[in-house]
């Protein structure tokens, strides 16, 4: 059986590790082993991550959409209760949007809700 020299496999594996944690602090940008567990956690905490952005840009709508109903006479839940009760489904994106950057149609959607005005 002929003799395999395995060096640059080896070389190519670490290399490639250590491209991908260029930029990192201390031995975790220089150290094959270190590397290794750096991008491990590093993928863990991104994975979670995506999933967290997405719930702070749905909180930071829906603060949106309650600063602009409030001038209106109403509140976020009320609100929320209202377009519920009156089957209009537009998302708080879409909603949080509208109120930023076209707030007159915001106010018509407002006011054709409020049973008050």
């Amino acid at each position: 059986m002929p003799r395999v020299k395995r060096g640059v496999p080896a070389a190519r594996r670490r290399r490639r590790i250590l491209k991908r944690v260029k930029g990192y602090r201390f031995g975790r940008s220089k150290k094959e082993r270190e590397a290794k567990t750096a991008l491990l956690h590093a993928g863990a905490h991104a994975f979670r991550h995506r999933r967290e952005k997405k719930r702070a840009a749905r909180a930071l709508w829906q603060i949106q959409i309650n600063a602009a109903v409030r001038p209106l006479g109403l509140s976020y839940s009320r609100f929320t209760g209202l377009l519920k009760k009156n089957k209009i489904e537009l998302d708080r994106k879409i909603l949080a949007q509208l109120a930023e950057h076209e707030p007159a149609t915001f106010r018509r959607i407002v006011e054709s809700l409020n049973p008050d005005k």
